[in-house]
This record gives C-alpha cells, structure tokens and sequence, in this order.
C-alpha cells in the first residue's frame, strides 16, 4: 500500500511516501512560503534524484496537488498514476481529550478538530488545512489522523490537571496534554528493542530536543507525564519559547510592558528561551559556538538548558519509581554530543556511567551511549515521526478501522 504522510504548517508541507508495510520511503520533500511569494518545492526520490521547482502557491491544495504530480511525473515520479496512493496519514498537533489513538477522518473527527482550534491556534488550522485540500483532490482516498496529543492520553489526572479550580477544567478542558507524541512512542520503543526487554517491563525517560523540546516519562510502554502542558510553551527553555516561569512573573512583565494578551503570546512563543537569553540566536549551534567564544550570556543559556534536563529525568525517575533508560533524540538530542555528555555529568548517583568516549562524535546513530556495566542505559535514537503515521495509517486503512 502507497501512503503518503503530510504534515502541516501554516505555510509549509513537508510530505514523505511510504510503501507499507515495508516501510520503505518512495519519495520526500517540502513545500515552502505557500501563500508568499516565492514558494519553492524541494523533492527527493529514493534513488538520490532531485527537483527543485519555484512556484507561487495560492493555498495547500496548490501544494498537495503539485506534490502529487511531481510524485507521478515520468521524471522524477516514484508511482505510475494517482490512483496509486491508498491512504492519506496527516500529523494533526492537538486532538485535546477526543482522541487517544490514531483515527480515520470523517465529518465528525473534522469538527473535532475545529472545537480544538482555541487549544492549538498555530497548529490545529494548517492541520485541517492539508485534510480539506487532500479530500478535495483525492476524495475517494481514506485519510487518517495522527495526533501529537494522543499517545499522552495514558497520563493519570494528578498528573494533567493543573491547580485552577476543577470547574475551569471542566468548562475549558484546560489541563496538561504534552505533545511530541508520535516522537515519544517511536524511540521508546527502540529503546526497548535495543535494549533487548519488553516495554511493558522499562521505565524510560525520551528527551525529544531541538527547537521545541519535551521530555517524557515512558512507563511500561505508556506515558505516564510529559514536560509540555496545555500548550506548547509549558517545560523546557526553547529556541524562542519560554518554558517554565511563573504567572506572577508573566503578569508582571505583561503589567510593565504595556502589552495584549495578543503581545504576551508572541512574546513568550518568539522572543524568550535561548534567543532571548543570548540576544544571538535561537539556535543551540550558534549557542554554543559563541560560549566557545567566551559570551557569558550564552554560557548562561548551556547551562540553563542543562540544568532543566537533568531536572526533568531525576523528578521523573522519582515519579516512576526507578529508571531504565534515558532516550536521547531530536535535532539537538541526536546531533549534539556534547549536550548529551552535559546533561549526564554528575549523575551517576541515578545509575548513569556515561561513555564520554563513545559519545563523542557521535550524530544521528541509534547507538547505546552508557557503559555495558550502567544501571541505567543511556540511548540516542533517531526519531521518525513520519514512519508511525504511516503505520497507523496502514494499520487503520488495511484492517478496516475506525481508530487505533
């Protein structure tokens, strides 16, 4: 079965088409600054051909459909017709308490998703975006939707509420939902398969780090809290969001800033983690390079970032009960080894006996990174996002479900 996976964003498609069950990637690429001018596709197939195509693009539907015919073109197409590609899998960001499995699109999801449009204004709007352009150009495929929201449903209530009163849950659904999810699911249960035990036994800890970051406690297999809240602000310092801080602090700033509720949002989503701590960048390589230069400033961000990790892995070894493996994965995680040797100096009381030697150097390889005699193994492991909506979508759409 050919399945295309689409995700996104305001002003951007990033796709990939799988051959399942197999899983092997046929074609991927990006489609940028749609409704601006100068937007540009990137397209890759499997066998390292290349187009690259500046179109203006007027809306998604533009894009998927350019999408589709460059993946049917004689030259650079990996199937024949369109009638090739059995199933569509959308990454959709924010399901809020609706969903807590993958699910196959209809009326009903569709008005789902825009009910949840308040809890994920960035995010849920693009999503549906891609849905409705993709039904209107494939309107006999299946499509199904993958939720960053969902694989955290599996959290218990102490863990996701927050202490406002209960009735503003209940009105508002204003609670903890984490996301990353599909990220979170895919390398935890690498690391069980590295590590050579059923997930059902581990406690695991998944940091999924670049320029939004969460980290996740995985037990037996299902997550049990995550650093991201209700939005995607909540947790640790990001490229450009804040992370944790007080409200106090937040209607303070708000108060000597003059500024919106409108103002707030952008400044504390764009304008605050590393980018505003360093006044550089909002970029860890960048980062860390001018703290090599001796900026303090940026030192300060390095040692900020660290510091929230390790706090997240112990507080959250804790709330499982004992610890397994530490899952290293994302643009920062997977790439930066000297990031992952920060956060795990020092912590060898937790049963952590770091490999400096094997780490070093080290990018983007599912490699154990502790010592053979480590209590607690640490990992990095390469996410694929990608490659779990393609698998629920296969699994849904083969077997004639409704939800995973």
């Amino acid at each position: 079965m050919k399945v295309i996976v689409l995700n996104c964003g305001s002003s951007s498609i990033k796709y990939q088409l799988f051959d399942m069950p197999s899983a092997e990637v046929l074609a991927k690429g990006l489609v940028e600054k749609i409704g601006i001018k100068g937007s540009m596709i990137t397209h890759k197939r499997n066998d390292g051909k290349k187009a690259e195509i500046q179109k203006d693009l007027a809306d998604h539907k533009e894009g998927i459909a350019i999408v589709l015919d460059l993946l049917t073109s004689k030259e650079y197409g990996s199937v024949a017709n369109i009638n090739e590609i059995e199933a569509v899998g959308h990454r959709v960001v924010h399901a809020g308490e609706k969903y807590s499995g993958s699910v196959r699109i209809n009326k009903t999801v569709i008005n789902a998703l825009e009910e949840c449009i308040d809890l994920a204004p960035l995010h849920n709007p693009p999503n549906l975006m891609g849905i409705n352009a993709a039904t209107a150009i494939l309107p006999n495929v299946p499509q199904v939707g993958v939720f960053d929201t969902a694989f955290h449903q599996t959290m218990p209530e102490y863990a996701y509420q927050y202490g406002v009163p209960y009735e503003i849950y209940q009105q508002y659904k204003v609670r903890r939902y984490g996301f990353h999810g599909s990220s979170h699911k895919f390398v935890s249960k690498r690391a069980a398969e590295m590590i050579g035990k059923p997930i059902e036994d581990l406690k695991i800890v998944t940091c999924h780090l670049g320029n939004g970051s969460s980290i996740a406690a995985v037990k037996n297999g299902k997550s049990m809290d995550t650093s991201m809240g209700m939005t995607p602000i909540e947790g640790l310092i990001m490229g450009t969001r804040v992370g944790n801080i007080d409200v106090g602090a937040v209607l303070y700033i708000a108060e000597k800033e003059n500024m919106t509720l409108k103002d707030m949002n952008a400044f504390f989503n764009k304008k605050c983690g590393l980018q505003g701590i360093t006044g550089i960048s909002s970029d860890m390589r960048d980062v860390e390079g001018a703290a090599k230069e001796g900026n303090k400033r940026a030192q300060l961000a390095l040692d900020m970032y660290y510091y929230r990790v390790k706090q997240y892995i112990g507080s959250y070894a804790a709330a499982m009960g004992g610890l397994d493996a530490v899952v290293f994965t994302g643009g920062i995680g997977e790439n930066d080894f000297l990031f992952r040797e920060k956060v795990c100096e020092n912590m060898e009381f937790l049963g952590i006996d770091f490999d400096k030697t094997v780490n070093t150097g080290l990018r983007g390889k599912d490699t154990i990174i502790s010592k053979p005699q480590s209590k607690v193994k640490v990992m990095l492991i390469t996410t694929d996002e990608e490659l779990v909506i393609a698998r629920d979508t296969f699994d849904i759409v083969s077997k004639g479900l409704e939800t995973l």
